[in-house]
């Protein structure tokens, strides 16, 4: 897995392009601010990158906004922000920066990634085109959502699923989470592509679809 960090922190980015190689990524390069970080995904094409979202110069949300270019020009690069803050309009701009969507994004926070396998397991996912959301982010970006519309006709349960889903979930997981049986969920999944009028296609492209109407803003 080749990726490239974009971090202003020297500290945090020595760390985590110390910890990536242990486990062994190839970290192409590690940079500390937005531009370099455009510059760096051009020159290395990596599978994903690191980035967080308050950069210099002006320390507002340059990562963000250099993410969601780097999704428009290099759309099978996968972006993973990880910061200790939620930035909701950008975000929602990241996932819809592409047709995929929310395919190949991730949005953890730093205070909240206790274990380092848990990270590398969700950098993973989003540079094999998944998804790993925290699910703060997921309810922050649920409260500033103007698509309440198909969202209200969804019972507790399907909200419960579908966060699940836009945490990068499969189905079986989904399950173990929420105590009930894998055949439950894929009713439930289903109850939430009628209800939010995705018609049947490919399975994988209505998720990510399903996730980004419950995370549009």
């Amino acid at each position: 897995m080749r990726i490239v960090i974009a971090e202003d922190s020297a500290v945090l980015r020595a760390g985590l392009t110390e910890i990536l190689a242990d486990r062994g990524c190839e970290v192409a390069a590690a940079v500390g601010d937005a531009e370099a970080l455009r510059a760096a995904v051009a020159e290395h094409r990596p599978d994903v990158t690191v980035v967080d979202v308050r950069m210099p110069p002006g320390y507002t949300d340059e990562g963000l906004r250099a993410a969601a270019a780097i999704r428009r020009e290099f759309p099978g690069t996968g972006v993973l922000v990880f910061s200790q803050y939620i930035e909701t309009r950008h975000a929602a701009e990241l996932l819809g920066a592409t047709p995929g969507g929310a395919a190949g994004v991730g949005y953890l926070l730093k205070d909240r990634v206790a274990d380092v396998d848990e990270f590398v397991d969700a950098l993973s996912r989003v540079a094999a085109g998944g998804t790993a959301l925290d699910p703060s982010v997921v309810t922050q970006m649920l409260r500033v959502s103007r698509r309440a519309d198909g969202l209200a006709g969804l019972t507790a349960r399907e909200r419960d699923v579908l966060a699940l889903m836009a945490q990068g979930h499969s189905n079986g997981a989904i399950g173990e989470a929420l105590v009930i049986a894998e055949r439950s969920v894929e009713k439930h999944v289903s109850n939430i592509f009628s209800k939010l009028g995705l018609a049947p296609s490919d399975a994988v492209h209505r998720r990510v679809l399903a996730v980004l109407r419950y995370l549009e803003s």
